[in-house]
């Protein structure tokens, strides 16, 4: 899940942020640190009680819903890997020069070889928790260097100076929004991490997925932080490449193999988790892997063909906006359900919880309908 969070707009997200709110950013992180957690907790509790995966549970609440909901999570996973393809291919021109339509082929084969593994899931996760702690050690290395103050960022993560609820509703649409959300729950069940007796590990590996989530938003804030307190101006098209650039030659290089290993491992997970939506269909499940490859193929196609479709980002990332909401109403909804969970008690206050961050979510998916409402001249 971590490694599916930490992708190129994640990255492009948290640098913009932090040149807009500097250390007030810390209060924005922090609360959707939370709220992430308590979205993640909900929904993997539930889908490890009633071992099922999301489509088979919103089905089972409201028949189609499922249908629709596959739907959402495929479409917003394909166009958003158009965007991981294209920052493997950033990653590998700043790395090695290479042109981004060399770099895309190439990051997309890279992708595809995981695949092509009889043991591809062992594989992958430790391909992803290998290039996760790689990310982690090298943006403690920078944030060292970065010299950001410390002292500043404590006082204002508890009382911010400023503070942008915008910030707040991006970041945990970015953090647990769309398909990754799903990401780390459909591959517990798929190593058979299930049923009421395993909800330890459950929540375990929830922690562990908003940690390491949060730990390199954190570390790429300090870094940021530590370069815009010294008078630089970001590069408004790159802010994070350029952050890194301040530190020189070496700067770059730690930036370039970041965005590569953020970018591969989110193509990874965006391709694993919009395919497992599908695997209730019997063609689809015999040939799991032929279907990932063809997912991520297809991604690095489009971006190859038409570069950034406009349209279709725009349309995708409103309809990315509003599938949180949409899924953590309905776990919450199906863990009260007997027919779902049977006798499982799910905690009251993660419930509650759990309502406060649907307003919150659902809040941020009305938002992102207005660029469509201006696309279509409504």
């Amino acid at each position: 899940m971590a490694t599916s969070a930490v992708g190129p707009g994640f990255l492009t997200q948290s640098a913009q942020f932090t040149q807009e709110l500097k250390s007030a950013f810390a209060c924005a992180i922090l609360i959707a640190t939370l709220a992430s957690l308590i979205a993640q907790l909900n929904v993997w509790r539930v889908l490890a009680v009633a071992n099922q995966r999301g489509q088979e549970i919103a089905s089972t609440l409201v028949p189609g819903l499922g249908a629709f909901l596959a739907f959402l999570i495929c479409l917003g996973g394909l166009v958003f890997n158009i965007g991981n393809v294209g920052g493997v291919a950033l990653g590998l021109q700043v790395l090695v020069g290479l042109n981004l339509k060399s770099g895309a082929g190439l990051g997309a084969c890279l992708a595809i070889f995981v695949f092509l593994f009889k043991r591809a899931m062992l594989f992958m996760d430790k391909m992803t928790q290998i290039l996760g702690v790689l990310m982690v050690a090298l943006m403690a290395f920078v944030a060292l260097h970065a010299k950001a103050p410390l002292a500043q960022v404590l006082k204002e993560s508890l009382h911010p100076s400023h503070f942008s609820m915008v910030a707040v509703l991006t970041l945990i649409g970015g953090t647990v929004g769309g398909y990754i959300i799903f990401s780390g729950g459909h591959r517990l069940l798929d190593a058979g991490v299930c049923g009421a007796h395993r909800l330890k590990e459950v929540d375990l590996a929830a922690y562990l997925g908003i940690f390491v989530a949060t730990l390199v938003r954190g570390l790429l804030f300090l870094v940021i932080l530590g370069v815009v307190e010294r008078g630089v101006v970001l590069n408004p098209a790159n802010p994070a490449l350029s952050a890194f650039e301040s530190f020189g030659g070496w700067g770059r290089v730690v930036f370039g193999v970041v965005f590569l290993a953020a970018s591969l491992t989110s193509i990874v997970g965006a391709a694993y988790t919009s395919v497992s939506f599908l695997k209730n269909l019997s063609w689809v499940r015999r040939q799991e892997n032929t279907w990932v490859v063809g997912f991520i193929g297809v991604s690095a196609l489009i971006f190859l063909g038409i570069g950034k479709p406009a349209t279709l980002l725009i349309a995708a990332g409103a309809l990315n906006g509003l599938i949180l909401p949409l899924t953590l109403a309905l776990m919450l909804i199906a863990a009260k359900s007997p027919k779902i969970v049977g006798t499982y008690k799910h905690p009251p206050i993660l419930n509650v919880l759990g309502w406060v961050v649907v307003g919150f979510s659902g809040y941020w998916g009305l938002l992102s309908l207005k660029p469509l409402f201006k696309l279509f001249g409504a």
